[in-house]
């Protein structure tokens, strides 16, 4: 520890001498947690502490075990870096790459984590204005994307820094255990012990807010105004933290952006799989669970795995409803009364799914004979969703009809969750549509799936792969960065340069569509809203 010290303090006075970089390399303060003193490293006047340690590695015993508080330890801790992701379950080259998805690698890097992850991942980054010096600035709490397979706190999008001096907050972002590790229902094979084996990844988000809370005041944040907030795999993570008994009180205030998460997995259809990623792996004792490597277990994945799991057909990773940890579905059949109080603020963007399929031989190729063809190849409910979007959108291509009709588990799933929540919180619900398209690519990706990340991070500038680099791109990146910030200070988004943000109830089911003219909106897409399910 006193060596990792001193090297910071290397850095930091060879950042001095070379004068125009002193500022990005000088040394914070000392902050002392409940563990043992960090030091970081100031990024452009904005106090950075990553790859802290909120919990004991989670190797040999404590593998598949509910998360501990880490050791205490002597010295400070080196903060200059971020901590290891999470093995990985990620296809780091395949049919869908192209020079347009390699270039968004910069900000969302999951081809580089998969060659540095590693088990020992459980770790926070904090962005503040100011540690130590006794402000109580509102905290926003990042669970990022990937699913619930690969991803980490650390990817580039969901650099702090500029949120944090923007809004005068405190902004952290976490990593925790995913895919197998996290989510392996043990409890059939192994008894009690491991009852909580399927859920572990979850309980890992529920341990860095008690760290949080326990912690955050010592880096200027206030530990009872917590928002916390996340995209995709991300939004479901938050979505099921509304309703784990074991995070209610740790959070005031909610974010949930492509990822509503209605439902949860199934414990007799995980211990199903669990089973089968033990046989592929050799396992058959306690003693092979706790010593098996962990990219044995990676390889016994992907063996079982079946290659149309990644659309959605077969089996997932993910909290299962146990009736403990998860209770039940978190949205079903009515929204957790435990969050009742919570206010949120929940969205999808238009084209979600052009981040996914640009790639695909038949984008941008495909006429209307081919849409009507892929919509029956791929069932009643794509096909229902083509009509529905021809009809609101007559002008579009037929690959853009295409796209928006794969995606409509996104929108669907929204207005779900709008619905459940508003129909018995206390607390207001709002609901945005991001429809602003990005130029990238010639405007082929309209509205994808993560746009909205470097916007409301107020990261637009660090991001021009993904939203380019006009005036477009830095109003909206001021927009939502406004007002994800005062959704944190208030419990209401509002920005200078949005209309007035009326709440989403049953009797009036307001969006907010986020564009560079933005507007308020009665239900715009009540036709995909009310498709019947299967």
């Amino acid at each position: 520890m006193q060596l990792l010290r001193s090297l910071a303090w290397i850095v930091a006075l060879g950042a001095f001498c070379t004068g125009s970089i002193a500022a990005a390399q000088q040394a914070t303060t000392v902050v002392k947690t409940d563990s043992g003193s960090v030091q970081g490293l100031k990024q452009n006047g904005i106090d950075a502490f990553l790859g802290i340690r909120y919990a004991a590695p989670p190797v040999g015993d404590l593998r598949f075990m509910p998360p501990v508080p880490a050791e205490s330890w002597d010295g400070t801790a080196d903060a200059t870096g971020y901590g290891a992701p999470c093995m990985q379950l990620y296809s780091a080259s395949g049919p869908n790459e192209s020079d347009l998805t390699r270039g968004i690698q910069g900000i969302f890097p999951t081809a580089t984590e998969a060659k540095i992850d590693n088990e020992d991942c459980l770790f926070l980054n904090v962005w503040t204005p100011a540690a130590g010096d006794g402000g109580k600035r509102p905290v926003m709490v990042w669970f990022h994307g990937g699913g619930y397979a690969y991803g980490s706190g650390g990817w580039p999008a969901y650099n702090g820094r500029n949120l944090a001096e923007k809004g005068d907050v405190v902004v952290v972002t976490v990593n925790h255990r995913l895919n197998a590790f996290g989510y392996l229902n043990l409890a059939a094979q192994f008894g009690p012990d491991y009852a909580a084996s399927g859920n572990v990844g979850n309980l890992d988000l529920v341990r860095s807010l008690e760290w949080v809370r326990d912690n955050i005041a010592a880096f200027g944040g206030d530990p009872s105004n917590v928002t916390i907030m996340g995209e995709s795999g991300g939004g479901s993570k938050v979505s099921h933290l509304l309703a784990m008994p074991s995070a209610d009180g740790l959070f005031h205030k909610a974010v949930i952006q492509s990822g509503p998460g209605v439902y949860s997995g199934k414990p007799a259809d995980a211990a199903e799989y669990a089973a089968a990623i033990l046989t592929a792996s050799g396992v058959e004792t306690v003693e092979d669970l706790k010593t098996v490597r962990a990219d044995q277990i990676v390889d016994a994945v992907r063996k079982v795995t079946p290659a149309s799991s990644a659309m959605g057909r077969g089996p997932q990773f993910g909290p299962i409803a146990d009736g403990t940890i998860v209770p039940r579905d978190p949205f079903l059949p009515r929204a957790p009364e435990q969050s009742s109080d919570i206010p949120v603020l929940i969205g999808y963007n238009k084209t979600e799914m052009t981040l996914f399929v640009a790639s695909q031989p038949w984008f941008g190729r495909i006429d209307e004979a081919g849409l009507k063809g892929m919509a029956a190849m791929l069932g009643e409910e794509v096909a229902a969703a083509v009509d529905a979007y021809r009809a609101m959108y007559p002008d579009y291509s037929p690959t853009d009809i295409a796209s928006m009709a794969m995606g409509t588990r996104f929108v669907r799933g929204t207005y779900l969750l709008a619905d459940q929540q508003s129909r018995t919180a206390t607390a207001p619900v709002y609901v945005y549509r991001l429809t602003w398209e990005t130029p990238v690519g010639g405007g082929i990706l309209r509205s994808p799936h993560t746009l909205d990340i470097p916007l409301m991070f107020d990261n637009a500038a660090e991001s021009t792969a993904l939203v380019g680099s006009d005036e477009g791109a830095a109003m909206m990146a001021q927009m939502m960065s406004d007002a994800w910030i005062a959704f944190a200070k208030t419990g209401k988004p509002s920005s200078a340069l949005l209309p007035d943000w009326q709440a989403y109830t049953q009797t009036k089911r307001m969006v907010m569509e986020l564009d560079v003219e933005p507007r308020l909106v009665d239900d715009p897409e009540k036709s995909i809203r009310l498709l019947p399910s299967k």
